[in-house]
């Protein structure tokens, strides 16, 4: 009959491989149930039948392994190339891929699940910008059809090299040897997002993806990825909406900007309700709007103060309501930001078009 008091036991013997067992100067815990052995120096326990196997056994994922190291649920034989930290001990792929399938995702603290790949909304939209500017670039840059397209104007436009033509048709500019350019009020509606994902110099997407790829991965963490990517393409309508009423008709607008504008927003408003460090996101943020006014000539400050409050909007309606009332409240708010950004457009183009 096994004693119920600890005793001391010789170390059993181990193969070359086995090192990682070592030293094996082990206390049997006795009483009526299996026997245990305690490693002393690396405070492990394993069951007494298991340490053999242990001592003897390859990975079952990489036969060609010898390993003395086992999964702590499943008690297979892992190897380190399979070894994954647990809370306590290691845990083999298998076992830690469906203690994941049981365990509910949690919840953000403004609604939705928590994204387990926070970039991943990010990297598909910088790819799709990226995407755009290549077929842009090897179309023929600010003459490619695909760019007259994408961009936006408010107003469609029949033009030469030099001369913008009082034609109001794409049929009579055809007709006169002169480049049709579409419009929002003249029926191009997709411009309003499409503009948001155009791009014609390299310096101009390389700063508005940085900046996509440095912010969005932290918003999305936050917020979840469907209110991120709510976010970003109701900030790009609002600032296609500024971008209508305040450009002159006929002006050219493309980039991300207004979009990244409105996640800047989305960071300082977050910030402020957490109490992190607004002061320092006021100075970068003012350092951008300051940049944006000194090169007004060739940036479109419509587009980019556009975007900042369609951000300030939309996440004010994501994180200011009280808990109770978010899932009730906030989609619809953030429809109605929409809907508002796109009842000026049309507002804008009927009058164009009147």
């Amino acid at each position: 009959m096994p004693s119920s008091s600890p005793r001391r036991v010789p170390a059993p013997p181990l193969n070359e491989n086995a090192n990682a067992l070592l030293p094996w100067e082990n206390t049997i815990l006795g009483g009526s149930g299996p026997t245990l052995f305690r490693n002393e120096s690396h405070g492990t326990t394993i069951l007494a039948g298991s340490l053999a196997a242990m001592l003897e056994s390859v990975c079952y994922r990489h036969p060609d392994q010898t390993t003395g190291i086992v999964c702590q649920r499943c008690h297979r034989p892992i190897c380190p190339r399979c070894m994954v930290a647990g809370s306590v001990g290691f845990q083999c792929p298998d076992c830690v891929a469906a203690g994941r399938r049981q365990t509910r995702q949690g919840q953000l603290p403004y609604g939705g699940a928590r994204s387990t790949r926070p970039a991943l909304t990010s990297q598909v939209l910088v790819g799709i910008n990226a995407v755009i500017w290549l077929a842009i670039l090897l179309t023929g840059g600010e003459e490619s059809p695909l760019f007259r397209m994408l961009a936006i104007q408010a107003q469609g436009f029949c033009a030469t090299e030099r001369y913008i033509l009082a034609v109001d048709s794409p049929a009579q500019c055809a007709a006169i040897g002169a480049t049709w350019t579409e419009g929002v009020a003249s029926g191009a509606w997709w411009q309003v997002l499409t503009n948001a994902f155009t791009h014609l110099d390299v310096i101009h997407i390389t700063f508005n993806m940085v900046a996509l790829y440095v912010l969005g991965p932290q918003l999305e963490s936050v917020l979840g990825r469907a209110r991120f990517l709510a976010l970003y393409l109701v900030s790009a309508l609002t600032g296609s909406a500024a971008v209508v009423w305040f450009s002159a008709p006929y002006t050219t607008t493309m980039g991300a900007s207004g979009a990244i504008f409105g996640m800047m927003g989305a960071v300082l408003l977050i910030a402020w309700k957490h109490h992190g460090d607004v002061r320092t996101i006021l100075v970068w943020l003012g350092v951008n709007v300051a940049i944006t006014f000194v090169g007004s000539s060739f940036i479109s400050w419509q587009g980019h103060l556009g975007g900042l409050v369609g951000g300030l909007a939309v996440t004010a309606a994501l994180i200011w309501l009280p808990r109770e009332q978010r899932r009730l409240w906030q989609w619809p708010l953030v429809g109605l930001v929409a809907v508002l950004a796109v009842a000026a457009i049309v507002a804008r183009a009927l009058t164009i078009a009147g």
